[in-house]
């Protein structure tokens, strides 16, 4: 499986405030919408795009465009806290949700809710999840876009483990996965360790 270990700084100074414990939910908002941006745009930086010439107000000037339908699928609630921020990179892309509810005793992903846009045979498709811990909620929204005819899917994880990123793997080799960091490992209730808590919570205040 392709995975893309992102060490860009600004990257990394904004998950070292996600990290904090002390860090209150309006900064971790904030930090939230940073690093998702700046993983976009290393997700996207082989999107399909062509030259292109535009008129400036002194003239013509050659540019690029991209051609590829975008689309971004955050798994909800946790997902929903980096949409914006790649919304605002990317406007133009088409969004679906897919709703997913991990069992606190067993860490299995159940699915509550599904809506995704039409045709995305030949889509780029994001989909947002900050946490990679066991891997399951993810191979389950994999296996949801390969259904609905995805084929050329990027992951994009603010935190991963080792066990999620195997379970990824061995069930979707093709599916590249951009994270800043693999952390050491899962506790006994699937948390990443170290982690960065629950991403849900701290961004919402629900703690």
């Amino acid at each position: 499986m392709p995975l893309h270990l992102v060490s860009h700084p600004l990257v990394h100074d904004a998950l070292a405030t996600l990290r904090d414990a002390s860090t209150p939910p309006e900064l971790f908002r904030r930090m939230a919408v940073r690093i998702s941006l700046l993983l976009a745009a290393e997700a996207t930086r082989d999107v399909p795009s062509r030259d292109v010439t535009v008129e400036t107000p002194l003239g013509p000037a050659g540019g690029r465009r991209i051609t590829r339908d975008v689309v971004v699928v955050p798994v909800l609630r946790a997902g929903l806290g980096m949409l914006d921020a790649i919304l605002e990179l990317i406007p133009t892309a088409r969004v679906g949700h897919i709703g997913l509810q991990r069992d606190e005793m067993t860490a299995v992903a159940s699915q509550y809710y599904s809506k995704l846009p039409q045709d995305l045979t030949g889509s780029f498709v994001l989909i947002i999840d900050p946490m990679l811990a066991t891997g399951g909620s993810a191979v389950a929204a994999l296996d949801l876009l390969r259904r609905a005819g995805a084929r050329d899917v990027r992951m994009i994880c603010i935190v991963a483990a080792p066990e999620g990123i195997a379970l990824v793997e061995r069930h979707h080799p093709d599916v590249h996965v951009f994270t800043p960091v693999v952390d050491t490992g899962l506790n006994a209730h699937k948390f990443i360790v170290p982690g960065l808590g629950d991403f849900g919570d701290r961004l919402y205040g629900t703690e």
